[in-house]
């Protein structure tokens, strides 16, 4: 993998770059779709492609690891192949998934026993089977094996996660030396940087993170339920730290004034279930505000869904006929409200990068900040 800067701003940390990796190119700032299943819920491949258009999406490997498992995938060809998408994917290491199950796991220092949430059925992640896994799906970009800590977490019990996370790292980079690529593509791995809402701890992770030396890092244990501020204070700390010549990615973030402000803050990539999962609850993102499609103000508002929308649906439907979708409970009002989101976030990163190269980002950010922080 290679990154290289285009630009960056002059009145904030923001950056534009460009990722290379055998599938292609990733230009940055970039939103990455969450494809936690093979499939970005609700959306055919084709409209991915052709409407949403993005550079790289991304997998799950705890799912995919339970469904369709790892023997279904390799008979496949790894995942590229299994799903038909010939762009980047990026897996995530599922030690956030491991987080969620809190109350059905249990961590040790050799990995995280837990049970599974289909069947029942008990399984083992360790630092060195979670490499061998991601090997197996074959994505692009592969995650290191953490633990998530949850929000509040006191302060010893964040350090004690950490300098697991920290051991866990090494294991990784060992494993990844033994057991070569599985397909006829590269793969790239990066670390990631924890500590809680501490900032010495988040420094002092991402010194760690720093000196192991990979091709791009993350930053996860964040957008668990701390406020913004937190979030982006954070940030901040393990920036100032993390290589500038690397991508940096902030995971499972968020709603779109998180991933301006965190652009700003000199994030390139981001990844959430937000525009899909709200989407499917008649939530829609628009760069004037958000719209509660189900709200009866739309009843008879015969305008289109969203005049700057860059996907065609924004225009091919109106908003009544989106709130009648809804209404009757209708899966292709889902579908539709799925598709103008992700739409929404690709503009929205893509106009970012606009304004990074031009060097007008932190007004123009500001600006959509206020636009975006009303109701419609």
């Amino acid at each position: 993998m290679q990154f290289n800067l285009a630009a960056k701003d002059p009145h904030s940390k923001a950056r534009a770059g460009t990722i290379t990796t055998d599938h292609g190119q990733i230009q940055t700032p970039i939103f990455m779709p969450v494809g936690t299943l093979a499939t970005v819920k609700g959306v055919h491949q084709r409209e991915l492609t052709e409407e949403i258009d993005p550079d790289i999406i991304l997998g799950n490997t705890y799912h995919l690891y339970l469904r369709p498992q790892i023997d279904i995938l390799e008979k496949a060809g790894g995942l590229h192949k299994f799903m038909n998408w010939d762009r980047n994917i990026l897996t995530d290491s599922g030690g956030y998934q491991v987080y969620s199950l809190s109350a059905n796991r249990k961590i040790k220092e050799e990995g995280v026993k837990f049970k599974s949430h289909i069947d029942g059925s008990y399984h083992v992640f360790t630092p060195e089977n979670v490499m061998d896994i991601q090997r197996s799906i074959g994505a692009d970009i592969i995650m290191a094996f953490d633990e998530c800590t949850p929000y509040p977490c006191d302060y010893d019990y964040a350090k004690r996660s950490m300098h697991m996370t920290h051991r866990w790292l090494d294991r990784c980079l060992n494993r990844l030396e033994e057991v070569p690529y599985k397909y006829d593509y590269s793969q790239t791995f990066f670390p990631i940087v924890q500590g809680s809402t501490y900032k010495d701890l988040r420094k002092q992770s991402a010194e760690y993170i720093a000196s192991v030396g990979a091709e791009g890092n993350a930053i996860g244990g964040l957008s668990v339920g701390e406020p913004a501020e937190e979030m982006y204070a954070m940030t901040e700390v393990v920036c100032e730290v993390l290589p500038e010549d690397k991508p940096r990615y902030l995971m499972g973030v968020g709603t779109p004034i998180n991933i301006l402000e965190n652009i700003a803050l000199g994030i390139d990539m981001f990844d959430c279930v937000m525009p899909t999962r709200n989407g499917r609850n008649g939530m829609l993102f628009t760069a004037h505000g958000t719209i509660n499609i189900k709200n009866k103000k739309w009843e008879d508002d015969f305008s289109p869904i969203d005049e700057m929308g860059i996907t065609w649906v924004d225009t091919a439907y109106s908003k009544a006929y989106l709130r009648h979708l809804f209404s009757v409970g209708e899966m292709l009002g889902r579908q539709i409200a799925s598709i103008h989101n992700l739409g929404f976030y690709l503009w929205l990163v893509r106009e970012a990068r606009k304004h990074i190269l031009a060097g007008d980002f932190a007004s123009w950010k500001d600006q959509m900040v206020r636009q975006m922080n009303q109701r419609l």
